[in-house]
């Protein structure tokens, strides 16, 4: 009788040797968390740190802009089109597993980055890296979904969305230090001794989960269509700002992007064992979850990509003074992470989510009065207020994404998070690109004539236009002063009109995402992780 009463506890799904209690190291919820953390905060650092490294890659490699621009784009891609299927992968061979070879990859792409001496192999690496972080990254949700029980999981989600945030808003800072005070191969070098401690700790701390009913086959097929489309999507995205949004280049990628999606979905109603089973998206707050994630990634993302243009351009700052104007942004994120855990376990996530975005789109308006005087305590009010608005969010949304899907499903639920976020972003900074350069293409060649400066030729306002998009004033050599100071003040003045309108659209978009929120709750599969592992 007692034994039966033994079964009766275990959850639904999971196989009875997983709910047993961890003992020692191996399976200990909170060093497991310890250990997907460094792994995670290694792609999540290299997300940002990169792009100080770019113009000393540029520099001493001999790249162009397009060279170095792929640094970005390749990682980028990489990534976004193979997070969905490196979480199938874990689910069906193990996270534990998977999560050690993306650890152990990551650290040797990067190593090679920086042992490369052309700029062909630093892209090819780069691309390797996007690879092996998309293995990563939804299997460290899917060992902290499989080890905490229910009650401990939006803690553990706090903590890794803090290091997640902190990672990635610390690597600018961390990047200006390196390159300036070592070399741009640095950057990359640091991951190979990070990546190393990952790899130790996950060799003798992480517990492998399966789920009884986890995948047995590959939807070979559906991966190939959803590849295709998360290509077809993600590309003319990045190019959008060089062909133009309404070319028929962009028009005709996302028609097909669109097209390819459909005929995924077709497919996947036909396959015994599809890579996404549709019935996932039949859960209200899965679809809300993840619609919700491209809207906070997409003002987060596209208005944090303007903010480095306006601190580093317009106000003259180093990297590293850059990175500190935004430690208002990671504090508030560090300390607000763990909170919003509780506080989502405690209230459930509706409440946080929808104040999150309230937040957000606050601090998105607020940052509409930044001016080019504007001092460092308004600027760290708002970038504070942004942190602690997406804090929530971060967790939130990934407890309802991972926590209403099935345990079997933790990894694909995992990848679809960590994707919805790379479209998000990227949609983001494509589209507030798009919104900055039609106002500066609107508004400069009145700006330049008002200030009374001397009309300039076609070709030269095509490049002073490209100049100002990033707060760069188009000062040539040999220009006098008092001339070069009125060019600069018409330069940063015009970029401050697109900037204002760009977060103004940021935080329409926030808003939505709030009202998006309100359909999500808590998830309903939850108790079927580590139901009677102990803390």
């Amino acid at each position: 009788m007692t034994s039966q009463t033994t079964v009766d506890k275990v959850p639904e799904g999971v196989r009875p040797a997983e709910t047993a209690p961890a003992k020692g190291l191996r399976g200990h919820p909170w060093l497991t968390l310890f250990a997907v953390a460094i792994g995670v905060m290694m792609v999540a650092l290299d997300g940002t740190i990169v792009a100080i490294a770019n113009p000393a890659i540029l520099k001493d490699l001999g790249a162009s802009l397009a060279d170095v621009q792929w640094i970005t784009n390749g990682y980028l891609l990489a990534l976004a089109v193979t997070l969905i299927t490196a979480g199938k992968l874990g689910d069906r061979f193990g996270h534990r597993q998977t999560f050690l070879i993306g650890v152990t990859g990551f650290a040797l792409a990067s190593g090679a980055i920086g042992l490369s001496d052309a700029i062909a192999p630093v892209i090819g690496f780069r691309v390797l890296q996007g690879l092996f972080g998309a293995l990563l990254m939804p299997a460290a949700l899917g060992l902290l979904r499989a080890t905490f029980p229910a009650e401990k999981l939006n803690m553990a989600i706090g903590i890794w969305g803090m290091v997640i945030g902190a990672s990635t808003a610390g690597g600018p800072i961390l990047g200006g230090v390196l390159v300036e005070h070592v070399n741009w191969q640095s950057v990359f070098f640091i991951n190979v001794p990070v990546g190393a401690i990952a790899l130790l700790l996950g060799l003798f701390i992480l517990r492998d989960h399966r789920a009884e009913n986890a995948p047995r086959s590959f939807d070979i097929p559906g991966i190939l269509l959803l590849s295709g489309a998360m290509f077809a999507l993600v590309w003319p995205l990045i190019k959008a700002g060089e062909w133009g949004w309404g070319s028929p280049g962009t028009l005709g990628w996302l028609a097909g992007s669109m097209a390819l999606f459909a005929l995924f979905a077709w497919w996947e109603t036909r396959v015994a064992e599809p890579l996404i089973p549709l019935r996932l998206f039949r859960s209200v707050p899965v679809s809300a979850g993840t619609v919700l994630m491209v809207l906070m990634a997409f003002a987060f993302m596209g208005g944090l990509f303007f903010v480095t243009f306006y601190l580093a351009n317009v106000h003259g700052m180093s990297a590293i003074d850059s990175g500190l104007h935004l430690l208002p942004l990671t504090g508030m994120m560090i300390v607000s992470s763990p909170l919003a855990g509780a506080l989502i376990t405690r209230f459930g996530p509706r409440v946080p989510l929808v104040g999150g975005m309230v937040s957000t789109a606050v601090a998105m308006f607020g940052m509409t009065t930044l001016t080019t005087d504007t001092g460092t305590l308004q600027m760290s009010l708002w970038f504070a207020l942004l942190g602690f608005g997406l804090a929530p969010v971060m967790v939130g949304a990934t407890e309802v994404i991972v926590g209403n899907a099935p345990l079997e499903l933790s990894g694909v639920a995992g990848g679809l998070q960590q994707a919805a976020m790379q479209v998000g972003g990227s949609l983001g900074t494509a589209v507030l690109g798009a919104v900055m350069s039609a106002k500066v293409n609107a508004d400069l060649a009145g700006n330049w004539t008002d200030a009374g400066l001397p009309q300039l030729p076609p070709q030269h306002l095509d490049q002073a236009k490209e100049s100002v998009e990033v707060g760069v004033a188009p000062v040539g050599a040999g220009t006098p002063p008092p001339v070069a100071a009125k060019i600069a003040e018409v330069a940063h003045d015009t970029f401050m009109s697109g900037m204002v309108l760009a977060f103004t659209v940021a935080g329409i978009v926030a808003v939505a995402a709030a009202a998006v929120s309100l359909f999500t709750k808590r998830g309903a599969n939850a108790e079927a992780g580590a139901g009677a592992a102990h803390i």
